[in-house]
C-alpha cells in the first residue's frame, strides 16, 4: 500500500468522524457534502483524458474539505506530472484537521474564505480545476448576494439573481484562476439546467467558455448519502466557443461509460430552456401543438406559512368550540389521498375520511373578538407561538387570511416519483366539492372555451380527467425537473407548457357530437 492509499484510509476515516460532530442542519446551512473517493477517481480518470498528454498539473478545489479531489489527482496522475496543487476552505472545522492530514505532501492548503480572496496573477493560474462546491441555498447567502453578484459579472459576465445558490458564485469567481485552454469540471446540482436562475449559468457556459460535456447521474441513484439531489458533472475549457460547437451530454452510468449519450448543437443550447431534456429526448420540433396554458390557468396551491396550526381536522375544530364558517375544506397531501375522483357530501365538503380544513378568515382582529371569541383565543395563541411571525404570515395584510384560490375541478399533484418502470411521477384528479388544495398541487383553472363547454355538458369533466390521464409521462418529464432519489417536480409554468394534444381532440369531438345532435 503506498502513502496516498495510506492517507486515503485516514482522510475517509477523519472525513466521519468530524461529519460526526456537526449536526445535519449546520452541514446543509453550510452545504458541506463530501465527494465519495469513487467518483472523485471517476472525475479525475475522466480529467486526465481530456487534458493535453503529459502536460504539467496546476490544480485547484475552491471548496477543499478534507481532499477527496486532491487524493484522486494523486492516485490517477505521477507525482512528476503535478506542479501546483491548491485547494481552499472556509471552514476550520475541516481545514485544518485535513491540512494536518496533507501536510507531508506538496499540497498548498489555505484556510479561507474563495470567494474573498485577491485574484491570481498570470503566473499563478491553473489548467485543471476541479470543485464540489458548497450547496447552499440563496437564503443562507442574503447578506453576501450584492458582493458575489457585482464580482460574478465583473469576472466571468454572469448575472446571477438574488434565487442562485452559492455553486453558482463558485463557478463564476473560479473563472479568473483558470489559464488559457484549461480545463475545469464542477460537481453540481443539476437544477440550474431547469430553473430561472440557471439561465445566467448556461449563459457563461455557451459564450465564457467552450461547454465540453454534462454528465448526469441517473437521480434515482443518488451520489451523496447526506444529500437529496441530482448531480451533475460538467466540463468545460477556458477558450471562447465557435458558432458550429457540439456539446456531449451524457446520463447514467459513469462519465465514461454512460448509459446514454447524445451531441448537442450550440444553436439547440441557446434557445432550449430545459437542458435536461438531453440526451433522453430529442431537440424540440417547432410546432403549434397546443399545449395545457390553451386551456387551463394553472396555479399553485396555498402555502399557509404554518400548515400545523392553520390547517385542522373537524374534530379540531368542533373541541375548541372553533366556527367552521371561517374554514374552507382544504384536501390532504397527496400521500394520503389514493382516489382520483373526488365525491362531495351533503356539505360541499370531499367525501373522504381524513377530512381537512383551512382557517381562511377575513375579519379584522377586533371583529373576530366581538363576534368569535373563541377564535380570538386560538388565534392569540398563534401570535405567541410566533406564528403570525413566519415570512408568509407578517408579510399578509392579515397574517391568518389565506391567498385567494378559488376551487377548481381539476387538480395535479406538485411533485412525486417515478420509477424505471415509466410510473408517472403526477396525478391528476377530479374534484366534485369545494375543497381547495395546498401548494402541494398545481390547480387548473378552466379558460372560457373549456369552462363554456363544461357547463353545456357537466359528464364533460369525466372526459378531461380521462384525456388530461392520457398525457404520457415523458410529456410531463420533459417540462418538469428532477431531484435525488427520482423525485419529479412540476412548476405552474412547466405543467402549461405540456403538450395537450389530447383536451384538444376531446373539445374537438365534443363539438363534432353537438352539431351532430342539433
Amino acid at each position: 500500500m503506498n502513502s496516498i492509499e495510506q492517507l486515503e484510509i485516514r482522510r475517509v476515516a477523519l472525513q466521519a468522524e468530524l461529519d460526526e460532530m456537526k449536526t445535519p442542519k449546520e452541514r446543509n446551512i453550510m452545504g458541506q457534502f463530501s465527494t465519495p473517493i469513487t467518483l472523485a477517481n471517476d472525475i479525475l480518470t475522466h480529467a486526465k483524458s481530456i487534458l493535453p498528454s503529459g502536460e504539467k498539473i496546476r490544480f485547484l478545489d475552491p471548496a477543499f474539505g478534507t481532499g477527496s479531489f486532491y487524493s484522486a489527482l494523486n492516485n490517477v496522475f505521477p507525482v512528476a506530472r503535478i506542479e501546483a496543487a491548491t485547494g481552499y476552505e472556509i471552514d476550520e472545522h475541516y481545514g485544518k484537521p485535513a491540512r494536518e492530514l496533507w501536510s507531508k505532501t506538496e499540497l498548498n492548503y489555505r484556510l479561507g474564505d474563495f470567494t474573498k480572496q485577491q485574484q491570481a496573477g498570470e503566473n499563478e493560474k491553473y489548467n485543471l480545476i476541479i470543485c464540489n462546491p458548497p450547496y447552499v441555498r440563496h437564503h443562507h447567502i442574503n447578506d453576501q448576494k450584492e458582493r458575489l453578484q457585482t464580482k460574478a459579472i465583473e469576472v466571468a459576465n454572469m448575472k446571477l439573481s438574488g434565487l442562485a445558490g452559492l455553486y453558482c458564485y463558485f463557478m463564476a469567481l473560479s473563472h479568473p484562476w483558470m489559464k488559457k485552454n484549461g480545463i475545469a469540471g464542477w460537481l453540481i446540482t443539476s437544477e440550474f439546467m431547469d430553473v430561472n436562475y440557471g439561465k445566467a449559468v448556461k449563459n457563461y457556459l455557451l459564450n465564457e467558455v467552450t461547454l465540453l460535456q454534462i454528465h448526469r447521474f441517473d437521480p434515482s441513484n443518488v451520489q451523496f448519502d447526506d444529500a437529496l439531489v441530482s448531480s451533475a458533472v460538467v466540463w468545460f475549457k477556458n477558450q471562447k466557443p465557435s458558432k458550429n460547437h457540439n456539446v456531449k451530454f451524457t446520463y447514467g452510468g459513469t462519465i465514461d461509460k454512460p448509459t446514454y449519450e447524445k451531441d448537442v448543437s450550440y444553436d439547440v443550447l441557446s434557445t432550449e430552456n430545459k437542458w435536461t431534456r438531453f440526451p433522453l429526448s430529442d431537440e424540440r420540433e417547432v410546432n403549434n401543438k397546443p399545449k395545457l396554458s390553451d386551456f387551463f390557468s394553472i396555479k399553485r396551491g396555498i402555502a399557509t406559512g404554518d400548515n400545523k396550526f392553520f390547517i385542522l381536522t373537524l374534530e379540531q375544530i368542533e373541541s375548541r368550540c372553533l366556527p367552521l364558517e371561517q374554514f374552507r375544506p382544504i384536501l390532504p397531501s397527496p400521500r394520503y389521498l389514493d382516489v382520483t375522483e373526488l365525491d362531495a357530501d351533503n356539505n360541499g365538503f370531499p367525501n373522504i375520511e381524513n377530512q381537512l380544513f383551512v382557517l381562511d378568515c377575513k375579519l379584522a382582529i377586533d371583529e373576530v373578538k366581538r363576534v368569535y371569541p373563541e377564535l380570538y383565543t386560538y388565534l392569540e395563541e398563534g401570535i405567541q407561538g410566533g406564528v403570525s411571525e413566519r415570512y408568509l404570515c407578517k408579510h399578509r395584510k392579515i397574517w391568518y387570511a389565506q391567498e385567494n384560490r378559488p376551487k377548481s375541478h381539476f387538480y395535479c399533484t406538485y411533485i412525486g416519483r417515478s420509477d424505471k418502470e415509466g410510473k408517472k411521477p403526477f396525478r391528476f384528479l377530479l374534484n366534485h366539492s369545494d375543497a381547495i388544495v395546498s401548494n402541494s398541487y398545481l390547480i387548473l383553472y378552466p379558460k372560457a372555451q373549456l369552462e363554456s363547454e363544461i357547463e353545456k355538458n357537466p359528464k364533460l369533466k369525466k372526459c378531461v380527467l380521462s384525456a388530461l390521464n392520457k398525457i404520457t409521462g415523458k410529456a410531463m418529464l420533459d417540462e418538469g425537473r428532477v431531484y435525488g432519489g427520482g423525485m419529479h417536480k412540476m412548476e405552474p409554468k412547466e405543467l402549461a407548457n405540456v403538450t395537450a394534444i389530447e383536451i384538444d381532440e376531446l373539445l374537438t369531438l365534443n363539438s363534432e357530437v353537438t352539431k351532430a345532435i342539433k
